[in-house]
């Protein structure tokens, strides 16, 4: 049968019963408890049919419960799917018709997100429901090559595709991190959504080697520096992007300045993060690169001294890496190719989808007892043997760590009935030497004689995809360019704007306060005027942005500000209201009523 995910939790519980396990939102379970919990819970799961190669949602929120689902479903035998709750209801129900889980877990307050009828909802925080099952050991049912989880991951064909791991896959991933990272434990700070599979080292290679796992709830950045200090936390992994809008704030950089190790990646890493960290931190710091269908993370690199270059390292223990030109040949030291990788890691496939995965997963031709996966990636070999990522080769894209298909963002946009064609493209709005400000952008040809509305447009989108793949900015054109053999010419495509072309002279600040945070927002998005009443977010700002604007504004106006209150009221004037500024009170300053003069005098 073999050693799974189950069962290696299971032998540290037995070796540290007392010690705490998990952390989250002022409540915590000890090893033991965590154990019990979750074997009650399994029984149960296993009377209404869940098993091996059985796919089981879970829609919780970030707390301990989520873990106690997450160990239940395994130790019953079943496969996880991930159900992020703050995705759109369509997402979601999408997820669950095509996975045909036939039981979802869930708690009193994310029961709502799940369609009704889909499949029958299991409350983990009923206690009434699942407290009369035994506590002891549940009996191994699983073999390490029966499914673990199903992550589904954005796709080009307009459906998201979800991606089947065995547990052998993630226990060759353990070996690799013990390698990596080092034998020692310590208290490990949770953030990333289950739904991205970099949290499965985070919660579960953690608890199978003794680690405390502090999960972070579900209420943005802003607590992670306080959590940091709080819970003494010695270990954290987060992409670049989410490393950024820590380190904004000094507050933030010198709480990651008390980590002993920082893993970052999901995306490139910069050379400038690199230094900014190194400001503070003298930890191990790791570059780390993998898609999900090779389990995770496949190559890591130890960030040592001033490098010209940031390489995504070698791979980890039982797996290879290949640069290959299109006839599957290995090109020279130096030279550019897609990058393959095989080994233990290379996943079962996609789930319900055999030609996607007899495209994308072929027979290794240097090891023909193996297969390899077509990350789609360019890379080349260094000179020290590290690989170098140098970008995509096709429309998927990573965007501030979130994996995206362009196709599937085309595809709902041409599924609405007032577009007759669409293209998007990642643009970065920043100027040359600023840190890299990519955004959605989508290019829309409306039907013919369509009064195209962006902003119903972008509700739409809303609707059924996740907040992260809805455009920041939209571009009405009447055609599309076109390549001299007919196909798009992505590379005329006009330059999209971040200006806000519905802001009037009426929209203008009309005190100091909505002065200062008019220029605190103009200055992040990159444009003229932002206006009153204009939602940031449909303007195009991000969670990084949102990091750096808070910033300026405590340090603009001397107080201190929420970070939930930016997301709270995403317009001037409520922001404006909100912090205490009427609309007709405290008059404009002198340098004020100059720089708004000024702006008038180019607008008009």
């Amino acid at each position: 049968m073999g050693i799974t995910m189950a069962q290696s939790f299971e032998r540290q519980a037995a070796r540290t019963p007392d010690a705490v396990a998990v952390i989250s939102a002022g409540r915590q379970l000890t090893y033991r408890e965590l154990d019990q919990r979750s074997n009650q819970l399994a029984r149960h799961l296993q009377e209404l049919g869940v098993g091996p190669e059985v796919l089981t949602g879970i829609a919780v929120e970030r707390s301990v419960e989520m873990m106690v689902g997450l160990l239940a479903i395994l130790k019953a035998g079943g496969a996880y799917v991930p159900l992020d709750p703050s995705f759109p209801p369509h997402r979601i129900a999408l997820m669950i018709d095509d996975s045909q889980a036939p039981v979802i877990l869930a708690t009193q307050k994310t029961r709502s997100r799940i369609p009704q009828g889909a499949s029958r909802v299991v409350l983990v925080d009923d206690a009434e429901e699942i407290s009369g099952h035994a506590i002891e050991a549940v009996p191994c049912v699983s073999t390490r090559n029966d499914l673990a989880y199903v992550i589904y991951t954005s796709g080009s064909t307009g459906k998201p595709k979800g991606v089947m791991i065995e547990h052998r896959n993630v226990l060759n991933f353990f070996q690799g991190m013990d390698a990596v990272i080092g034998p020692s434990s310590g208290v490990w700070l949770a953030v990333t959504s289950i739904s991205f599979d970099i949290s499965v080292l985070e919660l579960f290679w953690t608890l199978a080697r003794g680690f405390q796992v502090i999960i972070h709830p579900d209420e943005g950045t802003q607590t992670i520096p306080e959590e940091i200090r709080n819970h003494r936390v010695t270990h954290m992994q987060c992409t670049p992007s989410l490393a950024r809008m820590i380190a904004i704030d000094p507050n933030g950089l010198a709480s990651l300045g008390g980590l002993e190790k920082i893993l970052l990646g999901g995306e490139a890493l910069p050379l400038a993060l690199i230094h900014q960290l190194r400001q503070v931190f003298r930890g191990d710091l790791y570059n780390m690169y993998g898609p999900t269908e090779t389990t995770i993370w496949s190559t890591t690199s130890k960030i040592d001294g001033n490098r010209a270059k940031v390489s995504i390292g070698k791979p980890i223990i039982n797996t290879q890496v290949y640069v290959l030109d299109p006839a599957l040949r290995p090109v020279a030291e130096g030279e550019v190719g897609d990058l393959f990788i095989g080994g233990d890691g290379v996943v079962r496939g996609y789930w319900r989808r055999p030609e996607l995965s007899a495209e994308r997963f072929l027979q290794d031709p240097f090891l023909p007892e193996n297969r390899i996966y077509r990350t789609g990636d360019l890379a080349r070999i260094l000179p020290d043997g590290d690989l170098e990522f140098l970008g995509r080769a096709d429309f998927q894209m990573k965007l501030r760590g979130f994996r995206i298909e362009i196709g599937e963002i085309e595809a709902s946009l041409e599924s609405q009935e007032d577009v007759s064609q669409a293209v998007v493209v990642a643009y970065d709005f920043r100027p040359e030497g600023e840190p890299e400000d990519k955004r959605l952008v989508a290019y829309v040809v409306p039907k013919a004689g369509v009064d195209l509305k962006i902003d119903s447009l972008r509700a739409a989108l809303a609707s059924t995809l996740p907040e992260y793949m809805v455009p920041a900015n939209f571009v009405i054109l009447e055609s599309l360019p076109l390549t001299a053999n007919g196909k798009i010419d992505r590379n005329a495509l006009p330059k999209p704007s971040p200006e806000d072309e519905s802001a009037v002279a009426s929209d203008l600040p009309r005190n100091q306060l909505e002065q200062v945070i008019a220029d605190a927002w103009r200055d992040a998005l990159g444009v003229k005027q932002v206006g009153l009443d204009r939602n940031f977010f449909d303007l195009g700002a991000h969670s990084m942005m949102v990091a750096e604007v808070h910033m300026q504004l405590q340090q603009s106006l001397q107080r201190e500000i929420s970070l939930v209150d930016l997301f709270q009221f995403p317009t001037v004037s409520a922001l404006a209201a909100h912090l205490g500024g009427q609309t007709t009170a405290a008059p404009l300053t002198n340098r004020a009523e100059k720089r708004l003069a000024a702006r008038q005098r180019r607008r008009g």
